[in-house]
């Protein structure tokens, strides 16, 4: 069910210069460092003491295990995770559990701090945590993949709980993985707990509209951004086409916008009079790739990005919008429905170029949101329809979304910087109500 709501009334701003992205020897991002530069770039605007600088950027806990498990051929293995819980000023912590051979520390600390950021922006009561194993989930059968699930919870089962720590899923993990992380949790504590965990299925507790909510955070973010500028709806190119990416063309489609290219690893594909995203869902399925679909040009992933859009959503993997590929993008609007898709250097060049762009903590936080109404319903043991959970997720929406570009008004910044603005403020009086900080 999509439907149409009213908008708020809002004008958009320039924004200042945006930090490099800080980078390791080794090439990889380092992601803590970044994120304390933006933490750094707030400070100076809200004017915050060494004090409240710190404390938005320092974890209240981290927590390293080690835990074996038991593979099909009978060895033990031993694996690393993690549990960072960043602030709990707000609400319990929430966050992804990942399993990725890429996992570190530093990411999870700043996947942490912005869970935090995300759930102040959209306003429900959490704060920011994140998890991960240090594995190859592909390498690992089904039976040694539950095995590691549950070895993971059992490590971390003292620290989480309804009231404490809500994990959910995230990279390579999905609602099989929690429901067999809620069970043994459940079996740790001798009671039923639904609450602990978000992303389950709907037969244990899941929440209606969970499996779309991300895209349609971005699409009522989009539709509000659109309307404030007086556009109407346009062509749209989107990179990706996942879960996220794939619902996200079906829900613009279905509020008369033209998608004209959708993307997934194996490349992209163009038509400009327009593509039916059920169609290029079903080609996918039945082929594993959007490329070779009937009408349609092949192109690369990179290609997608410089299309000729009114709007441009990239909603795959992390640092796609680069320095150099920022020169090329060539929409009006830009959609993170990707977490990080753009790097920090990539947004000035947006900016300059007059392009305006939704972040991430605000263009994808329906996914969290929703998790958010999961949870109440499993704390009330009373479950809604999917109407009564979309009716909540569109005001919800536009009010962070309001909140934000007000926000990079009054302070003439760009809507990311807004965002971080927005949060900081409302985690910073938790704090201060609580004692935590002079008032």
């Amino acid at each position: 069910m999509f439907r149409e709501q009213r908008p708020g009334k809002i004008t958009p701003a320039p924004a200042p210069h945006v930090p490099t992205v800080v980078e390791l020897p080794h090439g990889k991002l380092n992601a803590y460092e970044n994120a304390k530069k933006q933490v750094s770039k707030i400070a100076g605007i809200l004017k915050l003491t060494e004090n409240e600088t710190k404390l938005l950027v320092t974890p209240r806990r981290i927590i390293t295990i080690n835990f074996p498990v038991k593979l099909d051929s009978g060895r033990i293995k031993l694996f690393q995770g993690y549990r960072v819980q960043h602030n709990d000023s707000r609400g319990p912590f929430k966050g992804g559990i990942r399993f990725h051979p890429q996992v570190d520390l530093d990411e999870v600390k700043a996947l942490a701090f912005w869970m935090s950021m995300k759930c102040a922006v959209a306003g429900i009561p959490y704060g920011g945590g994140k998890g991960g194993v240090i594995v190859d989930p592909k390498q690992l059968s089904k039976d040694e993949l539950e095995a590691l699930s549950r070895g993971y919870i059992r490590e971390i089962a003292p620290f989480i709980g309804p009231d404490k720590d809500v994990p959910a899923p995230d990279v390579y993990t999905d609602s099989q993985i929690m429901s067999w992380m809620l069970d043994e949790y459940e079996t740790i504590v001798n009671h039923h707990a639904p609450g602990v965990i978000t992303g389950k299925p709907l037969d244990l507790g899941g929440s209606k509209v969970r499996d779309y909510a991300t895209a349609m955070g971005g699409a009522i973010c989009l539709r509000e951004l659109m309307k404030a500028l007086k556009l109407k709806p346009g062509k749209v190119a989107i990179q990706g086409f996942g879960n996220a990416g794939s619902f996200m063309a079906k829900i613009l489609h279905s509020w008369k916008h033209k998608i004209v290219a959708v993307s997934d690893s194996k490349g992209g594909i163009v038509n400009e009079r327009g593509l039916d995203p059920a169609e290029v869902l079903q080609h996918k399925e039945r082929t594993g790739s959007v490329v070779g679909f009937r009408g349609a040009r092949k192109v690369s992933n990179e290609d997608v990005l410089a299309l000729p859009v009114d709007v441009l959503v990239p909603a795959a993997l992390e640092n796609q919008i680069t320095h150099t590929v920022a020169h090329t993008v060539n929409a009006k609007i830009v959609v993170e429905l990707a977490n990080g898709p753009t790097t920090p250097d990539a947004d000035e060049i947006l900016r300059r170029r007059g392009i305006h762009l939704i972040p991430d903590i605000l263009a994808n936080s329906g996914g969290v949101s929703t998790s958010y109404f999961e949870w109440a319903q499993n704390l009330q043991g009373y479950y809604w329809t999917e109407a009564d959970v979309l009716g909540k997720l569109d005001p919800l929406m536009v009010s962070a979304f309001n909140d934000v570009f007000n926000a990079s008004k009054q302070h003439r910044v760009d809507m990311r910087t807004g965002a971080f603005v927005v949060a900081a403020q409302k985690i910073l009086k938790a704090e201060r109500l609580r004692g935590r900080l002079k008032q």
